[in-house]
């Protein structure tokens, strides 16, 4: 008998062909706002620690009153200093972070911000591709690098650049000479930027300190004990920085996108919205369902079906229709992911663990709606039906 439930199931799905197709498409639409939201939000958080996963470094000092990659406060370069006689440390590299006014003339507009970062160029600790092998003529005055993946208004500079011209870049009041390009994408809070020696970001702001820097990589001997040294350098550095591993490094700026703004609870509110919408979808399909087969039900139950059987009956509705309109949405958010990653320059892909995430709240969305839908079917009465 529990054999012959799934084509009830289907027959009861399938008889009106219409409502099945509202029905699946109602679904399709829930799942892909639910995907979207938490691949948008995905991309917010791995777009966000792009560069701190592009930096060879085992340890990283910075101001504790730094909020994220593009608003950092500076300290007294001395204290990375202060780290080189730990037993451990290997080497330590000054970083500089600010965002800089932008201008070039095949740009149309105003002035427009970029991240620009600042290196010691006889150092190779940016794994970012494209770096080391131009660090030569970073050393050069007024030399800079770019991100060839930068958002749309700063790709007349990549054009240029690769048609072979001769860029210039305003940088503040600085003209900064283009010399390569590197691969590493933009983030929420950064639409594009620039790499130079920490000589020539000194000539691109002028008025901040030479003895203050931004992030203090640091890297540590083979065998060192990374929690060890970073223990013993914050037992003795001033409570102006802060030691930091890189996964730590990477929560702190997750965790800054995900609560001190709205952004990531917006993306997160979106998704809630779209399992709710779901929910209320296949709630008025199923108990439409119920409720225009009232007989069917009540014949099933005279003839000593039980409700747990008219209950996995609907139940197996739901999860057909989770199905129906899980895989189109699953086609269709894979194409509206490359159009908005080719937009955005954004790190949007679908990925397994979203992919089966989704689909179980599909299954649980449909089930939530086929048990609220079924109540009506419990204390269903044949007599009264057929009277």
């Amino acid at each position: 008998m529990k054999m012959r439930a799934v084509p009830y199931a289907w027959l009861q799905l399938s008889h009106e062909k219409l409502r099945l197709v509202a029905a699946a498409g109602g679904i399709t639409f829930a799942v892909i706002l639910v995907f979207m939201q938490l691949g948008l939000r995905e991309a917010l958080f791995d777009s966000s620690v792009r560069l701190h996963r592009n930096m060879d470094y085992d340890l990283v000092m910075m101001s504790p009153r730094t909020t994220f990659l593009a608003q950092t406060r500076a300290f007294p370069r001395s204290r990375l200093f202060q780290a080189v006689g730990v037993e451990g440390v290997a080497s330590v590299s000054p970083l500089y972070l600010h965002l800089a006014r932008s201008y070039y003339e095949g740009t149309p507009g105003t002035h427009r911000k970029l991240l620009a970062i600042g290196i010691d160029p006889s150092d190779d600790n940016i794994a970012i591709a494209g770096v080391n092998d131009l660090l030569r003529e970073l050393r050069k005055p007024d030399r800079i690098i770019m991100d060839r993946y930068a958002r749309d208004e700063f790709q007349p500079v990549v054009n240029d650049f690769n048609g072979g011209e001769g860029v210039e870049l305003q940088l503040n009041e600085r003209f900064m000479k283009l010399v390569g390009l590197y691969s590493l994408g933009t983030s929420f809070g950064v639409d594009a930027s620039i790499i130079t020696s920490d000589l020539n970001f000194q000539r691109i702001f002028p008025d901040r300190r030479p003895g203050n820097i931004d992030l203090g990589l640091i890297r540590l001997a083979p065998g060192a004990d990374r929690e060890a040294v970073q223990q013993e350098l914050m037992s003795f550095l001033p409570r102006d920085v802060i030691v930091l591993t890189q996964a730590e490094y990477v929560r702190h700026e997750v965790d800054y996108w995900n609560g001190a703004t709205p952004i990531g609870y917006i993306f997160t509110l979106g998704a809630v919205i779209g399992v709710l919408v779901g929910v209320i979808i296949v709630y008025q399909i199923l108990y439409s369902d119920v409720t225009s087969h009232l007989p069917q039900y009540a014949t099933l139950k005279a003839i000593g079906y039980s409700n747990g059987f008219l209950t996995r009956l609907v139940l197996e509705e739901a999860a057909i229709l989770s199905v129906l309109g899980y895989l189109p949405a699953l086609g269709l958010t894979i194409l509206l992911y490359g159009r908005a990653a080719a937009a955005t320059q954004l790190p949007i892909a679908m990925t397994l663990e979203r992919g089966i995430t989704v689909f179980l709240l599909t299954l649980l969305m449909c089930s939530l709606s086929g048990l609220l839908a079924v109540r009506k079917l419990r204390g269903i009465d044949p007599a009264e039906v057929f009277a």
